[in-house]
């Protein structure tokens, strides 16, 4: 399970404002190099669709899934503490437990039953 523990609001290349979700994963005991254990989260960004007002009441929600990491092509990160600059070659992202595959597009879109259409009319494309 996945949490939704904030939002932010960030700017698409248009200039135009949108919300983004935070989602944490479960607490994970990690081994650092020096053997130490310490706990962790991973956190992911979903864009959303939805209003400011929407994101608010998402907070605290669960999702079915979890967070993993994913290669991409490498990046700068900043780390806010310190201020170092990391060159990254991954990120973390949400996948929900109804994945079929990497290339599946998840929907609750509600689909119609064309056998209850009528037949007798010629199909136009919209």
């Amino acid at each position: 399970m996945v949490t939704v523990s904030s939002y932010s609001i960030k700017k698409n290349a248009d200039g135009e404002d949108f919300i983004v979700l935070v989602l944490t994963g479960d607490l994970e005991f990690i081994h650092s190099k020096e053997g130490r254990l310490y706990a962790t989260v991973k956190k992911a960004n979903i864009a959303s669709t939805f209003s400011e007002e929407v994101a608010k009441t998402m907070i605290g929600k669960q999702l079915p899934g979890s967070i993993d990491k994913k290669e991409c092509e490498p990046y700068d990160y900043v780390v806010p503490e310190t201020g170092k600059i990391l060159e990254l070659n991954y990120m973390w992202v949400y996948i929900p437990d109804n994945r079929q595959n990497e290339n599946t597009v998840i929907s609750n879109a509600v689909r119609a039953d064309v056998n209850l259409f009528s037949t007798n009319g010629s199909l136009v494309e919209a």
